[in-house]
């Protein structure tokens, strides 16, 4: 089987929506029936799969820094995968083209004009990104929700990544959906804790742990505003934040400066991804408190099979996979999020639990074994339909 695979981001970067495509592409590099060409952003890390053929999209000049979600960079760069892809579906015959967020229309394109099926899939909810990220759009949103309703009528199968887009590739009619669920890839997650991180932040305490972007859907905003009502009370908590841009970073220590925390809260900037277990080792508590979206955050499968407990903010984006006897379930408002921080701070025994049962749901089915199968299922049912 002959596969274009569309992916509108930069590649290879250890980030969200990156992660889940080399974890598609690995899963299709094991198969002996698969041959795969992926059109990818010219910015990112050179990898090597088997079966598998990279292009960059090639532009006039080089464009960096691309941030995840909507923006006339993408749109700009989207441009001229769009005539790249073109050139590649007139001189090559696939057999399908397996597409991610805005690069799905290209291949709705071409499954008009040339007849190609497309596997549409779906890391997050281009229509609701866009309303989220611009609210003058909301005007719009009906128009959004048409052309993303087409994008999954119109699909050979639709791949969400989480049960919330499942139900809405349902609603809108998907012919066959298969949920390519997040998963883990801690290479220890039993790692022991040897106190680096305390030195490294030069502070004693137990240890808050965010990793992830500082993008203002992540909820960044959120837990600043709950550390004062930790603070206020406890004096044995430090918050440590791993990841961001610079200017991110600096906007949220003159946060942390304002409500009087900077004391506590350290901005440690990007990590590589191969030091995650260490930092997830030195945690207390790890903490997602994402305010937007419903695609379940990748970080929590990580954050859960370190073994450690997790704070998370108590809607549909993480209840979709994880209830109260997994992690804990707090209110996204500043005074109910601190006071599920200092809950967690000050009762070991319940950590301990969260812990427990957190490590035990991700390694029933959230780890690479569960991701390969589902990835086989879908193909497997493209195979036979084409």
């Amino acid at each position: 089987m002959k596969v274009l695979l569309l992916a509108p981001q930069p590649f290879f970067i250890n980030r969200g929506t990156p992660i889940d495509v080399k974890l598609v592409l690995q899963a299709l590099s094991e198969r002996d029936d698969m041959d795969v060409d992926a059109v990818v952003y010219p910015e990112g890390e050179d990898i090597q799969l088997p079966h598998v053929t990279f292009h960059r999209v090639p532009l006039p000049w080089n464009i960096g820094g691309t941030r995840p979600g909507f923006s006339l960079k993408k749109l700009w760069i989207d441009f001229f995968m769009f005539l790249y892809v073109w050139k590649l579906v007139r001189h090559n015959k696939y057999d399908v083209l397996h597409a991610g967020e805005e690069a799905v229309y290209i291949a709705m394109f071409m499954k008009f004009f040339y007849k190609v099926p497309y596997v549409y899939d779906i890391d997050s909810s281009n229509a609701q990104q866009l309303v989220e990220k611009c609210g003058w759009l909301k005007i719009f949103a009906p128009v959004f929700n048409f052309f993303e309703g087409l994008a999954m009528r119109g699909a050979i199968a639709n791949a969400p990544v989480c049960n919330a887009l499942a139900e809405l590739c349902e609603k809108n009619g998907s012919k066959k959906t298969v949920t390519l669920h997040d998963i883990s890839q801690l290479q220890n997650p039993d790692l022991p804790k040897t106190g680096f991180l305390t030195k490294e932040i030069n502070a004693e305490g137990l240890i808050l742990l965010y990793c992830g972007n500082l993008e203002t859907y992540q909820g960044i905003d959120l837990l600043i505003d709950s550390f004062p009502h930790v603070t206020a009370i406890n004096s044995d908590v430090q918050l440590v934040i791993i990841g961001g841009i610079p200017e991110d970073i600096s906007h949220y220590k003159k946060k942390a400066t304002k409500l009087g925390v900077a004391g506590r809260v350290h901005f440690l900037g990007p990590k590589p991804f191969s030091d995650l277990d260490r930092y997830l080792a030195e945690a207390d508590i790890l903490v997602a408190p994402r305010i937007k979206g419903v695609n379940t955050p990748m970080k929590i499968f990580p954050y859960m099979h370190s073994g450690k407990p997790v704070l998370l903010t108590k809607l549909y984006t993480h209840t979709q996979i994880v209830t109260a006897n997994e992690a804990y379930l707090a209110d996204a408002t500043p005074e109910l999020f601190g006071l599920g921080i200092r809950d967690l701070a000050g009762n070991p025994q319940l950590r301990e639990r969260l812990g427990k049962n957190g490590k035990a749901l991700v390694e029933k089915d959230h780890v690479y074994s569960s991701h390969k199968r589902r990835v086989d299922e879908l193909y497997n049912w493209i195979k036979d339909q084409i």
